[in-house]
């Protein structure tokens, strides 16, 4: 058991059982000097804005960045669960190694609509998802082959989601090709 003494205003000591160094026992009581901090700017600053509020800008304001309008529309995606059962209930089928697409006709002769389905087999959530968006994105290339007025739903098997990983747009887009020769057939 030790005790504390104080030893004046600069340092403390204390006390110990025999065997114990006396060097063990002082610990010095000052705090370190005191520096000025860095000064950073506030976060709603901007670092590059004129020093003078009222300062017209250099140039006019900035395009804003969008996506053009080339994507898969919302009207053409397949969303609801009924729309999906139509279609594998009613519905033909064809398969490949890496695809399997389920079409049914539609009553009207409007646009293709797709579904695009991703097992869990085929990965994270992450990895599910960067799957839909590729595939997404190879029907929108091919949009223009597809025949018009019918649903379809693009099932992913999960060797895909390994392949993509190794291979391009250029080899996914054959592999749906594949695919939508052999419906066509």
């Amino acid at each position: 058991m030790s005790i504390l003494a104080f030893r004046g205003p600069g340092a403390a000591v204390f006390l110990l059982p025999e065997g114990l160094s006396k060097n063990e026992a002082d610990l010095p009581a000052q705090c370190a000097p005191a520096q000025a901090q860095a000064r950073f700017p506030c976060a709603h600053v901007h670092p590059c804005r004129p020093p003078d509020p009222e300062a017209p800008p250099v140039e006019g304001p900035e395009a804003a960045l969008r996506l053009t309008a080339t994507a898969v529309q919302r009207r053409n995606r397949l969303s609801r669960s009924r729309d999906f059962d139509a279609v594998y209930r009613h519905g033909r089928s064809v398969s490949t190694r890496f695809l399997v697409l389920y079409w049914f006709p539609r009553d009207d002769q409007g646009e293709p609509r797709l579904g695009i389905a991703v097992p869990k087999g085929a990965g994270s959530a992450v990895e599910r998802n960067r799957v839909k968006r590729r595939l997404r994105e190879a029907w929108r290339e091919r949009l223009g082959q597809v025949p018009a007025g019918r649903d379809y739903v693009l099932i992913a098997r999960p060797a895909l989601g390994e392949s993509l990983a190794r291979h391009d747009a250029a080899w996914l887009g054959e592999r749906v090709d594949d695919v939508l020769g052999k419906a066509a057939a």
